[in-house]
């Protein structure tokens, strides 16, 4: 609902007020306006039966009285030319008729998106709406252009057996009648009280500075929502005490570049450039900015564009105080262990006990903590090695000699590395030669007459 008769909640009558009343169809998906009864008058939220010209519809009364005349106001609507009567309230057969063609539209607007995709034609079937005698259907549909539905008709006529009516509606009014949950979490407001479409342009978002940003600035519908129109006209108010012509300031250091502006906290970002090719971004108070402009426009330059400790004092003039991390809730999560053994499980206790026994390792107390400073001696190839004192040698095989400690022995050659005196290639160590038993398997017999051996079958 778009209005709210508050007068009819007072017992007393209009003396101003008019016959004519406001219905809504479909919950408020269709709004016409008809004269009442003369002698028994409906009033607000009563169902009645009207008559539309070619049979009769059950519809809701959403105004009464002097409301009315300010909704044909608005619509651009004469009272001479509303002429179509109200016949009586409506009973419990008229609802409950009602009721049960409310319940077929569903799956006559599936059943008519099957016939309209069968025939190729670019277009949307969004809505059905039978009236309340059942003898007439309404189909909204969208499209991108002009759509030839003749033949449609045709087919809708002989499928439903009522009396065919199409009507294009727009992707906004088709999100009104079809309903959903917005953004803010809220019913949308088209399918709720917005029955009056505005237009919508990037200007709005521009003024409040918002990032255009197609997905969060468009709605369900596709468009741009409606609710950047709500606000705009208080942007509206607080931006006529900014100067329109401060794009470009200028001071004795040079010059200052707008970037953007802060309307509640009435502060003004220019960018000045400190050295060449490196910017900084300052924030002028909206007096400032007006002060300066004007010493401009008498050919005067100001030294400095504003003092850095009054920058800062008039940033934090309108800081707010910053709660993030004040209250946290704990962690309920706990890390799962995976060296966490279950109870009962004899992997590091033999005896089965169920209960894990923990070694701790002792240190050796005669081993002396070497000083981080104190480099360890390194150890000469050719001298013999010497065991620490108290350790016994380790003591060698049985039949094996120890060797005699000879500090510069000459090392000794492998005998493979020696050179050949024939003349050959000296072996390489660690190549072996090729075995050539499988490849001559085949090969027929050998020059004395004998076959190679076989290998015996694998068991």
């Amino acid at each position: 609902m778009n209005t709210y008769d508050w007068l009819s909640e007072y017992d007393f009558e209009d003396p101003t007020g008019t016959d004519i009343i406001e219905l809504s169809f479909k919950k408020g998906a269709r709004k016409e306006f008809f004269r009442n009864h003369p002698n028994h008058p409906a009033q607000t939220k009563d169902f009645v039966v009207v008559d539309t010209g070619n049979g009769y519809d059950v519809g809701e009364v959403s105004l009464t009285g002097e409301l009315v005349r300010l909704q044909l106001k608005k619509k651009r609507t004469k009272e001479q030319a509303v002429t179509l009567p109200v016949i009586r309230i409506a009973n419990d057969r008229d609802l409950e008729r009602l009721n049960e063609y409310r319940k077929m539209e569903k799956s006559a607007m599936i059943r008519a998106r099957a016939i309209s995709a069968t025939l190729g034609l670019d277009m949307k079937v969004s809505d059905v709406e039978f009236r309340g005698d059942g003898r007439k259907a309404t189909f909204y549909y969208t499209a991108e252009g002009r759509v030839d539905f003749r033949e449609l008709v045709r087919l809708y006529a002989k499928e439903f057996q009522v009396k065919v009516e199409m009507r294009q509606i727009g992707a906004r009014q088709e999100a009104g009648r079809i309903g959903g949950i917005g953004s803010c979490g809220r019913e949308l407001c088209c399918s709720t009280w917005l029955m009056d479409f505005k237009s919508v342009n990037t200007h709005a978002a521009r003024y409040q500075n918002l990032s255009i940003n197609q997905a969060k600035l468009s709605g369900q519908c596709g468009r741009l929502k409606c609710c950047l129109n709500y606000e705009l006209d208080t942007y509206m108010e607080a931006i006529e005490e900014f100067p329109q012509d401060v794009d470009v300031i200028r001071f004795q250091g040079g010059s200052a570049s707008l970037i953007k502006m802060d309307i509640f906290k009435r502060l003004l970002y220019y960018s000045v450039e400190v050295e060449r090719g490196r910017n900084t971004m300052v924030a002028l108070p909206l007096e400032r900015v007006k002060l300066i402009k004007d010493m401009n426009l008498r050919g005067q330059l100001p030294d400095v564009l504003m003092d850095p400790k009054d920058i800062v004092a008039e940033e934090e003039k309108y800081d707010f105080a910053d709660v993030t991390g004040v209250i946290e809730l704990p962690d309920h999560k706990k890390k799962r262990n995976k060296n966490k053994k279950k109870p009962g499980s004899n992997r590091d206790n033999p005896q089965g006990s169920g209960q894990q026994q923990t070694q701790q390792p002792q240190q050796r107390a005669d081993k002396p903590r070497r000083d981080d400073n104190q480099q360890r001696p390194r150890r000469d190839d050719n001298q013999p090695r010497q065991h620490r004192e108290g350790q016994p040698q380790k003591p060698h095989r049985e039949g094996q000699q120890p060797k005699p400690d000879q500090p510069n022995q000459p090392q000794r050659q492998d005998p493979r590395m020696a050179k050949p005196t024939d003349g050959s290639a000296p072996q390489v160590p660690g190549k072996k030669k090729k075995n050539n038993r499988n490849r001559n398997r085949n090969r027929g017999p050998r020059p004395d007459g004998e076959r190679p051996p076989q290998n015996p079958p694998a068991a």
